[in-house]
Parts: C-alpha cells; sequence; structure tokens
C-alpha cells in the first residue's frame, strides 16, 4: 500500500511557513490560514537568511515566498530551500505581473505562483493543490508555456527582458529600487566586477547603449510592475 501523502494524514494539520518582507501581508496570510481548519502556520520570517535558518529547523509543508525580498530574491530563495530541505514544498505569492515571473519561479523550484490580488479562496486552493502534489498557475500561464513546449512561439517573439537570467533579472531589479553597483555587490555577497559585467550583459540584451540609460529603464520597468 502506498504512503499517505500529507495531506492524507488523519488529525494532522499541514504546515505552512511564511516568507514575506511586508508584516501586514504576513498577518493577512496567518489569520488566513489558521483559519483553515487543515493547515496551520507554523512560522514566518522577512528575509532570505531567516527564511532558510527556521525552514531548516522546523521543516514546513510548505512554505509561501514573496519574490520581492529585503536585499534578495525570492528566486534564489526558491533554489536554496531544496538544500535545507527537500521536502518543503513552494508557492509564490507575488504582486508582481506572473508573466515576468511565473515560469521563472517554476524552473527555480516552486509548485505554484498566485497574485496577491487574487480572492482569499484563491489562495487556499493554491495551497492545498500544490501540497497535494499538482503546480498551480492561472490559466493564461498555463496555456502560454504549453504553447511554447511545443514550438508555437517562435524565438523572435521571446520579450528581451524573458532573456536575462534569474541573477541579471535581480541585479536590473535593484538599480531600478536606486542601488548602485557596489550596494548590489554588498547585498549579494559577489564582487563589483561580477556585477559590473552582469550590467554589461543585461546592456546588451536590453540593447542599451549606456549604463545611465540602463538605470533609466531599470526604474522604468519597475515603476510599472508596481502599478
Amino acid at each position: 500500500m502506498a504512503a499517505n501523502k500529507p495531506s492524507e494524514r488523519p488529525g494532522q494539520k499541514r504546515t505552512v511557513f511564511l516568507v514575506d518582507d511586508h508584516p501586514l501581508v504576513r498577518e493577512w496570510l496567518t489569520n488566513l490560514v489558521n483559519q483553515q481548519p487543515d493547515l496551520a502556520v507554523c512560522g514566518q520570517a522577512e528575509s532570505r537568511s531567516e527564511a532558510l535558518q527556521r525552514i531548516a529547523a522546523i521543516k514546513p509543508d510548505i512554505a509561501i515566498v514573496d519574490i520581492a525580498l529585503k536585499g534578495s530574491s525570492g528566486l534564489e530563495l526558491i533554489k536554496d530551500i531544496a538544500h535545507v530541505n527537500a521536502t518543503t514544498l513552494v508557492l509564490v505569492l507575488s504582486m508582481h505581473d506572473e508573466s515576468h515571473y511565473a515560469e521563472r519561479a517554476l524552473r527555480a523550484g516552486a509548485r505554484g505562483y498566485v497574485m496577491k490580488r487574487e480572492t482569499t479562496r484563491n489562495v487556499i486552493v493554491a495551497i492545498r493543490r500544490v501540497l497535494d502534489g499538482h503546480l498551480y498557475m492561472s490559466a493564461s500561464i498555463a496555456a502560454a508555456m504549453a504553447a511554447r513546449l511545443v514550438g508555437a512561439q517562435a524565438p523572435a517573439e521571446v520579450s528581451p527582458m524573458q532573456q536575462l537570467s534569474d541573477r541579471e533579472l535581480e541585479v536590473f531589479q535593484m538599480l531600478g529600487g536606486g542601488r548602485g553597483t557596489r550596494q548590489i555587490a554588498e547585498t549579494l555577497g559577489i564582487s563589483l566586477k561580477t556585477v559590473q559585467a552582469y550590467c554589461a550583459r543585461i546592456k546588451e540584451k536590453l540593447n542599451l547603449a549606456s549604463a545611465s540609460e540602463l538605470v533609466r529603464e531599470a526604474v522604468r520597468w519597475r515603476e510599472s510592475r508596481l502599478r
């Protein structure tokens, strides 16, 4: 007989860990999750380092992770969670447009992506679907990914932003947030020369002529995502 999945453990609530740098979001999620008869919040964190330390100790069934964290990227955190506790599933809950991040999040190891503007019912549905071993994403993103897999989308249709690697996108976001290259290097724990190399590759991929043009485009893009 096959072993029961976590969702099938009688009388035992499935544990949910929250990672978001906004206290009000964590409070909202805590109240929402703890109202469910089968779910319970077992911990929370606002940064990547705190999240990894606590997830390794608590070993939750699922972690709900925001893409944008203070001084770090949720994409990198998703990859790291698999190393500290391979059994913890990850669901991304983000304000960022899923068309730019959902596929990246899934490639990083997440099992689902849901927007913060979704109804509370959809958030709970997403949590349960991921815990039950399924992927969760909107119908539009599922269709777009399926189209790429079967070759319906020609390479020419891929946007310049999609050509950026996860780390390049992280650097681009930080530039848009007003951070200089030295600050980015310190935050990410990499050398200034490495950050400069990322910037050069971003300029090439986005067809930007100068560092000032790169910063202007990063600010414009970041502001457009927050509307």
